[in-house]
């Protein structure tokens, strides 16, 4: 595990949010200036930006951190039906 590889999964994820700095440390409590820090690999978010930054885009810190090497979505919170029509959705989708 390292700090660029946490970096690099953030501005990943930023990116492709389409979100600037700014906006995804105003999302999480930071400056943009720490979110550059976090990204540039030359420090690791407090335990509690982790967890905020993992909220934002819906991955689990694991991943973030480079212990998983795919992304996977929380569906905490969802109606027992709206997680059968997510369920259903990505198989819909893997059969393309």
């Amino acid at each position: 595990m390292t700090y660029f590889k946490t970096g690099e999964r953030i501005k990943e994820l930023r990116q492709s949010h389409k979100m600037t700095q700014k906006q995804l440390g105003e999302r999480v409590g930071v400056t943009k200036g720490a979110i550059s820090i976090y990204e540039a690999g030359d420090r690791y978010p407090s335990y509690e930006v982790l967890l905020r930054i993992a909220a934002v885009f819906h991955v689990s810190t694991d991943y973030l951190l480079g212990l998983e090497d795919t992304p996977k979505v929380s569906l905490e919170g969802l109606s027992e039906n709206n997680v059968r029509l997510v369920l259903d959705l990505v198989e819909a989708l893997r059969d393309k």
